[in-house]
């Protein structure tokens, strides 16, 4: 007995379920706002140097003056000389080749009106700052959480998902007003910790209320939400060119969901972990109501014993020793196995993230190139749907890593001239790295024990966070040759593809249950044990079922 059951008499995905879900959505689609917008934030225009004659700021150039002033390929100095009337013209040749340092730029607008990059000049020695400014965004993300995630379980996902949201709301605006580079920076940072808090309890929220045979269908919808934003980002760098005013419309849409308060229930599942039984069945009685179904008296009652019994366990839980992280790595299969997924975590981020900010690297137009980019993660999820439960974890993980693999090192072969098919290879990436990024959450939770499975996601979790921090210098390696982001992604991708071969299938597979349980799972059995083997663990699989 379990909610599960009070699930199924309410209906795996009733009327009220899906109206809660549906609302839950939506707050993805501003946080997607917050993770992508820093692309047409931190815009980066093509620029030069102010020459000492200038008095006006236009970016254009003639061939010939372009020569007179700035070495070959540089930007970020100019040639040290007298730039009189005489030499400007071509009568006097140039007298020395030493250079001067750029005190100050000018940046071309005929794309970006402007940007915190164009504002604080951060080009040239300063352009690690905006790499910087966007690592620190994922560190809030990290921190985020974690914070939010221990919040979530000890206060209740009600009270996470509303401080988080006022919290979005508070410091978007701050990063907005901000006057300077280190005020917008730390901003951002608590902005991208809150995206954690609502985003993720949202999801929590979301899929704690549905059955298990909708679990797939819930999650993946929700993120393609979260791709809506994406695209949608796109929509407001379009009308919006002032990067302070495009930071304010990012953030209010925020504002409408306030109104959830008196809307959103706090998770019945939660309230009955937390033997908060009475507030769980007023929660259950008005979604029995709104579904027009009636849950039996003796299920109350069950709960009741069962809350009881949780009571019971979680004191003689709190009595062991806590599971760690260490418990992974203390066995060989184990930790051949946990080392592999954190490896394929880290990818995932890293590459996803390095796809989505380099949009402005690939050529032609950058809007195009973002809302493309945001537009192949619909179909991308949408073959999590058809497949994942066809075809199995492990072939959908390998395969969609490879393809993105292949299809980025691939950019390697394209002709410079050829911008249009570089952005195709860069999307079918995109496309495949998405299939598996959504494949990986399931993938890793039908891989570790129960025992640890909570330490093992969370600290997979961590790892991806990581690839996500390192992530914004991609960008930076673009600018020493535009392929080269791609081909970095690319490596990553096939490599990990193709180690991924090395974990066991889960799919219709018993879930591991205890340490020992995990360090058996996958493992292949001694030549000699097989024989003697074999048939108990068939017979052992068909008792236990199929589950997964």
């Amino acid at each position: 007995m379990g909610y599960d059951d009070v699930i199924t008499h309410l209906g795996e995905f009733g009327p009220y379920q899906k109206r809660i879900y549906y609302l839950l959505c939506l707050p993805a689609i501003v946080c997607a706002f917050h993770k992508l917008a820093g692309v047409f934030l931190l815009a980066k225009p093509d620029f030069r140097c102010a020459l000492p004659y200038e008095n006006g700021s236009i970016y254009e150039l003639s061939p010939h003056l372009w020569n007179l002033s700035y070495p070959e390929n540089e930007r970020c100095s100019y040639y040290d000389v007298d730039y009189t009337e005489e030499y400007l013209n071509g009568s006097i040749p140039r007298s020395s080749n030493e250079t001067k340092t750029c005190s100050s730029y000018v940046y071309d607008r005929s794309k970006y009106l402007n940007s915190a990059v164009t504002e604080w000049n951060l080009v040239c020695s300063r352009s690690l700052l905006s790499a910087t400014s966007d690592s620190l965004f994922m560190l809030g993300v990290l921190l985020g959480s974690f914070i939010f995630g221990q919040m979530s379980d000890k206060l209740g996902r009600k009270p996470t998902f509303f401080a988080s949201l006022v919290l979005q709301l508070i410091f978007g605006v701050l990063a907005a007003v901000a006057p300077e580079y280190f005020s917008y920076t730390i901003s951002r940072m608590i902005v991208g910790a809150t995206t954690s808090g609502v985003f993720l309890v949202a999801y929590v929220i979301a899929l704690e209320m549905v059955g298990s045979s909708y679990r797939l269908f819930a999650g993946v919808a929700m993120q393609m939400f979260f791709s809506v934003g994406f695209m949608l980002t796109a929509g407001f760098a379009y009308f919006i060119h002032d990067w302070r005013w495009l930071q304010i419309a990012i953030t209010l849409p925020g504002l409408l969901f306030l109104c959830y308060y008196w809307i959103i229930p706090e998770s019945a599942r939660w309230l009955l972990m937390k033997g908060r039984k009475d507030e769980a069945f007023v929660i259950i009685e008005k979604a029995a109501k709104e579904n027009k179904v009636e849950v039996p008296n003796e299920i109350y009652e069950q709960l009741v014993d069962e809350v009881a019994e949780k009571k019971k366990q979680d004191e003689m839980a709190a009595s062991q020793p806590a599971a760690t992280v260490f418990d992974l790595l203390r066995y060989p299969n184990l930790r051949r196995k946990t080392l592999l997924i954190f490896f394929d975590w880290f990818v995932n981020s890293g590459v996803y993230y390095g796809l989505s900010w380099n949009t402005n690297n690939l050529g032609g137009n950058q809007l195009v190139n973002f809302m493309i980019s945001g537009a192949v993660e619909i179909p991308g999820y949408t073959l999590l749907l058809f497949t994942l439960n066809r075809w199995g974890r492990r072939s959908i993980l390998c395969g969609t890593m490879m393809v993105a693999g292949i299809s980025l090192l691939a950019t390697i072969f394209v002709p410079s001239d050829m911008n249009w098919l570089i952005v195709a290879c860069a999307m079918i990436g995109k496309l495949a790295i998405t299939s598996s990024y959504g494949t990986i959450y399931i993938f890793s939770a039908e891989q570790f024990p129960t025992v640890v499975r909570n330490v093992g996601l969370g600290a997979s979790s961590m790892v991806a966070r990581v690839g996500g921090i390192l992530a914004p210098y991609l960008k930076l390696l673009g600018e020493i040759w535009r392929p080269l982001p791609l081909i970095i992604c690319g490596a990553l991708s096939l490599t990990a593809g193709l180690l991924s071969l090395l974990l066991p299938e889960t799919l219709n597979k018993p879930m591991p249950e205890t340490i020992e349980d995990g360090e058996n799972f996958g493992k292949k059995p001694a030549p000699q044990e097989t024989a003697e083997e074999g048939g108990t663990q068939e017979l052992s699989g068909m008792l236990n079922g199929k589950s997964g």
